[in-house]
């Protein structure tokens, strides 16, 4: 169990963009996991009206406020993409309202297992607060792919997207359970699972999820 949210046992999932995180995340939480979504959280903190809002705006301009005065992150990504400052800029801002968040919602919850799914999770530093970190992986043509299709975004834009990540590599480096989301979805949940028997019994199997 987690020191910074004692009862409760967390896993960090990240993995680049295409990955298919998601994926994976879902399969825990047909397991039996709590989900947060740090994307989820990212809308949140920055929705008008609150304190992240604000900073945006302070930040990048008011360009950056959809004409419905929420955050266009369209227009927003379009600017951070292409500038690593601006993106270091942007989740300065973002990252420990997140946390800030996320840390609020597992001490409500209390006990269980809990999956963060952040592409960002090694970066914000989140991921040293996790019982077990989770990167989930796949071929750069299968992420292209996915993105272009689920997504739809362009090719070009996609390749600059991934040009912005650090290398799988790395954060393959810092894993404690690498899942290959390569093969078929069934290849995939046969890790997940395993995983998650394994999980299972280092935490003791108390009936936390």
């Amino acid at each position: 169990m987690s020191r910074r949210w004692p009862g409760v046992t967390v896993i960090g999932l990240t993995g680049n963009i295409g990955t298919g995180k998601s994926t994976v995340t879902r399969m825990l939480a047909d397991l039996g996991a709590t989900v947060i979504d740090a994307d989820t959280l990212a809308h949140k903190v920055i929705a008008p009206g609150t304190p992240g809002w604000q900073q945006v705006v302070d930040a990048f301009g008011p360009e950056v406020v959809a004409a419905d005065g929420t955050i266009d992150r369209a227009r927003l990504a379009a600017i951070v993409f292409s500038d690593p400052a601006a993106l270091a800029r942007l989740e300065a801002i973002i990252h420990p309202l997140v946390i800030q968040e996320a840390d609020r919602r597992i001490r409500a919850l209390g006990r269980g297992v809990v999956v963060i799914e952040a592409i960002k999770l090694i970066e914000s530093g989140m991921y040293r607060d996790c019982d077990a970190l989770w990167v989930v992986t796949a071929r750069p043509e299968q992420q292209l792919e996915r993105l272009v299709r689920e997504r739809g975004m362009s090719a070009a834009e996609v390749q600059r997207r991934m040009a912005a990540q650090p290398p799988q590599s790395e954060k393959v480096a810092l894993a404690d359970v690498v899942i290959d989301n390569s093969g078929t979805p069934e290849e995939t949940r046969a890790q997940v699972e395993a995983a998650w028997r394994a999980l299972q019994a280092q935490a003791g199997s108390t009936g936390d999820g």
